[in-house]
């Protein structure tokens, strides 16, 4: 073997899968084509659920000074995160380009091997290895590799030479984004429904706007490059009636409003996360939010698997859990698309939806989807709510030292949290001790009313999801512990 891994592309998948390997010390190649980054950013910011995940790594303070905002919008329809009541934040001034970098100085100090300038050329599933052709300089060699990973985008050459069946609906019709300079616009940052069509503003700093415009009945065009600044000023002044043909472009871009899901996540030795596995309008900045989450549920995974402490098995619900959140993504996103660049036939929907959003509960159910905070895996039965779910970050005292329940998850290892000085829980977890911390500690804040409150012992998966409880949890610790991280030692 070349290498334990090798990883398809140096997004913010591929790179927050290389450093969650490198983590549980598993060897990774992450292959670009790319020789160097373009500095280009589709994606601007992150959710709430993004926000934790960096967090629970040790990655936030990497972003500097964050602008951090509670709110957002489903379909144009402004929400309040604040309604989910755990004071949710969303990260709104971090360009796709700075997390990329972030994540890439991450990944390598960890000690990823990540190749720019080697494209992907075709792969060979040979059931005990994977035989990953790479093209370099014009030249091509093979790498082998335990198990091979798309990360490559909606365009996924692994996907195509996978041959992963990939259903859904093409694109209808096309938006222009673009980056100006020289040009002073009054923000939209919430979609601005147009006569004819769609339009937003944000400023990004620096004197640099980001304007997103969409014409009602523009249908997709089949482009080899991206289009020409004229033709996006053209557009936005035929809806706004603003000439910014003067303006300096940064960088402009076309994309359209297809949705598609691969059928599955894995075949064999071959496995794709993010963009690879599904794409959809980008609505809210989804996107990349759950490409970095597919990332982190996956490479725990594959790395225990790789050192046997897991059944292979442990792959598949990669797919279980991973595939339903992205089928309810595409749900979400075509809703909004709907919303956002539907004909006037569809205003009426808008206005009871907007209605219905000033209810809190129909408020708390949107933010929380565009939020990315309503996931909820099946880790087994019980009455506990926060079974499945993100372990909320919690102030404990370890000690008599501060921490938080978010930096115990620091190492990218699974933590058994002690809340009650409880020996015998303790024994029952000293087989499985190599791969799962077990920390005593008590709560600095009050529980709060409820059963997740009251929780005396929480098993929490490397991933920051709670995958056993007490009280709560119909089986045992000890066949969670098996469940999730292979038999004890």
């Amino acid at each position: 073997m070349d290498a334990s891994v090798v990883v398809v592309g140096a997004g913010p998948a591929g790179l927050m899968l290389a450093g969650e390997l490198r983590l549980a010390g598993i060897d990774v190649v992450v292959l670009e084509k790319l020789a160097r980054s373009t500095g280009e950013s589709r994606g601007i910011g992150f959710t709430p659920r993004t926000m934790e995940v960096f967090d629970q790594r040790g990655l936030l303070s990497r972003f500097g000074d964050i602008e951090k905002s509670g709110q957002g919008h489903f379909g144009g329809i402004p929400l309040d995160f604040e309604v989910l009541g755990g004071g949710e934040l969303a990260a709104r001034s971090v360009p796709q380009s700075v997390t990329e970098s972030v994540l890439e100085a991450w990944a390598r100090e960890l000690g990823a091997d990540i190749r720019r300038g080697h494209e992907f050329a075709g792969l060979t599933d040979h059931g005990d290895r994977v035989d990953v052709r790479v093209r370099d300089s014009g030249h091509e060699h093979t790498l082998s590799a335990a198990y091979l990973v798309g990360c490559d985008g909606g365009r996924s050459g692994v996907r195509k030479a996978g041959g992963f069946d990939f259903p859904g609906t093409a694109a209808t019709t096309e938006l222009f984004l673009a980056d100006v300079r020289g040009v002073d616009l009054e923000p939209r940052m919430v979609a601005d429904r147009v006569t004819d069509g769609m339009v937003m503003v944000g400023r990004l700093g620096d004197g640099v706007h980001r304007i997103i415009v969409s014409e009602r009945g523009a249908p997709p065009q089949r482009r080899t490059g991206p289009p020409a600044f004229a033709e996006v000023a053209d557009v936005w002044k035929r809806l706004t009636g603003i000439d910014i043909s003067h303006a300096e472009p940064v960088w402009v871009s076309a994309f359209g409003d297809a949705s598609r899901q691969v059928t599955e996540y894995r075949r064999g030795r071959v496995l794709l996360s993010g963009d690879s596995a599904h794409i959809h309008l980008p609505a809210g900045g989804q996107g990349m939010n759950t490409s970095v989450q597919d990332s982190v549920n996956l490479g725990w995974k594959l790395a225990a698997v790789l050192r046997s402490t897991a059944p292979p098995a442990l792959l598949d619900t990669y797919h279980s859990e991973r595939h339903e959140v992205g089928r309810r993504l595409l749900a979400n996103t075509r809703a909004q698309s709907l919303l956002l660049l539907g004909s006037e036939d569809v205003q009426p929907l808008r206005d009871m939806l907007a209605e219905l959003a000033l209810h809190e509960e129909v408020s708390r159910t949107l933010a929380a989807k565009a939020a990315g905070l309503d996931i909820r895996y099946d880790v087994g039965k019980g009455v506990n709510p926060l079974l499945g779910r993100r372990m909320p970050t919690w102030e404990l005292l370890r000690d008599g030292t501060p921490t938080t329940s978010a930096e115990l998850l620091r190492a990218g290892r699974g933590v058994l949290l002690d809340l009650a000085g409880n020996q015998h829980l303790r024994r029952r977890a000293v087989g499985w001790t190599d791969r799962v911390d077990v920390v005593t500690a008590t709560r600095r804040s009050e529980a709060g009313d409820g059963p997740a409150g009251r929780a005396h012992a929480v098993l929490i998966r490397p991933d920051g999801h709670v995958a056993w409880i007490a009280p709560g949890s119909h089986h045992d610790l000890p066949m969670a512990l098996e469940r999730w991280f292979g038999p004890a030692r």
